[in-house]
């Protein structure tokens, strides 16, 4: 994934600078594990066990292979001609990391089957990193999440 982290505004700041300083002053900063490697391991386990429908499934795939065949999906802003504003679009390993990444945010939502919306939600930051832009998509001055944004807008839910 590659998630994108802003630097913080001055109030978060200040709070890292009071924290680091706290730490570094104790005498023994006593650390304990927020949780375990079985504990991981069962999130995973419960991750990878939650209902998923074919047309979820089919959804995920549909989205990898408009990043292969972004022509199909994607439209200049002249009429109706179409552009490959994709070189490298995600490889299965995309598909892989999108479902796993949309099971986990459901299972941190609580829920036990995952949603469209739920892969939605983690699309930019699996997909980000997997999608490389054409010549054509940066002369027209569109990153990686535009052209991503205009993918999820277009493929359907099926």
């Amino acid at each position: 994934m590659k998630i994108k982290v802003d630097y913080p505004n001055a109030e978060e700041e200040l709070e890292i600078l009071r924290r680091v300083r706290s730490v570094e002053s104790a005498e023994k900063a006593i650390t304990q594990p927020v949780c375990s490697t079985d504990n991981i391991l069962l999130l995973r386990k419960q991750a990878l066990s939650l209902y998923m429908a074919e047309s979820v499934e089919q959804y995920i795939v549909q989205l990898i292979m408009s990043t292969r065949h972004s022509e199909h999906y994607l439209h200049s802003t002249k009429q109706n001609e179409h552009l490959n504003l994709i070189e490298f679009g995600a490889s299965p390993r995309g598909t892989l990391a999108l479902d796993r990444c949309a099971r986990a945010h459901a299972l941190l939502h609580g829920k036990d089957y995952v949603t469209p919306d739920d892969v939605k939600a983690v699309a930019h930051s699996v997909l980000r990193h997997r999608v490389l832009p054409s010549f054509e998509a940066e002369a027209q001055g569109l990153t990686t999440d535009d052209i991503l944004n205009q993918l999820l807008d277009r493929v359907p839910v099926i």
